[in-house]
């Protein structure tokens, strides 16, 4: 197997084992292992990355840790169950990030903004009451829709302040995220296209990122926030 391309199951199998054995003592017992199957899983985000670099400008691929923090939550126990990592595109003109996550079960990725400033926020609700026509026709793209389905994440009950709560447009102004997901079944995750299936779904994201990287580049006017 190339786990450069391909998903070790064995990760797989370690995740399902970590699951009914997560405390420190086992972990520790195990530790060697785990290391070994991070590397392997680390050489596939590393191979995505490569591969998203062909076509877009990631900044930087951040994998995230095994260890969770516990200070402010209920559940204590010391170990994420899952692998993940998130491609951060470059520069301060191209927003938007391209997320992975590796779990039994419920691997996903994700592509959008999870918490947007405040002035993004409001700039882009101020797109929306201006002009929805071009975001509801990349959203509504037959391709973009069968990869990505609908938005997902939190929104407002009603409309934030400011804005006309019977606004055409209210569906989209009161969202407070720009989120799409896409689920993949086990047997989806350890095939031998897996990483392919994710490349090509990041890929089929761009429209959107581009629309709103020059939404939140650009005043309402559509003039370079950088040539100010």
């Amino acid at each position: 197997m190339n786990t450069t391309n391909q998903i070790n199951p064995k990760a797989i199998k370690f995740l399902k084992r970590l699951e009914k054995n997560n405390d420190r003592e086992w972990f520790k017992e195990h530790k060697e292992e785990y290391k070994d199957l991070e590397d392997e899983i680390k050489q596939f985000y590393a191979a995505l990355n490569s591969k998203l670099q062909k076509d877009d400008k990631i900044d930087k691929l951040k994998m995230f840790r095994i260890y969770r923090d516990v200070r402010f939550s209920k559940d204590k126990t010391p170990y994420n169950l899952h692998f993940s990592g998130s491609f951060m595109r470059a520069t301060a003109k191209l927003r938007g990030t391209y997320y992975l996550r590796i779990k039994s079960d419920a691997t996903l990725i994700g592509c959008g903004f999870w918490g947007p400033s405040k002035e993004d926020l409001y700039r882009i609700r101020k797109e929306f009451e201006l002009d929805t026509s071009e975001i509801r026709d990349i959203i509504n793209n037959k391709k973009f829709k069968t990869i990505w389905g609908d938005f997902v994440g939190e929104e407002l009950k009603t409309a934030p302040r400011g804005f006309d709560k019977n606004h055409e447009a209210i569906d989209l102004i009161k969202k407070k995220q720009f989120l799409f997901i896409k689920e993949f079944t086990n047997k989806e995750m350890l095939s031998e296209d897996f990483q392919e299936q994710v490349y090509n779904s990041f890929k089929a994201i761009r429209p959107f990122f581009d629309y709103m990287s020059e939404i939140l580049t650009t005043d309402l006017n559509g003039v370079s926030i950088f040539d100010k």
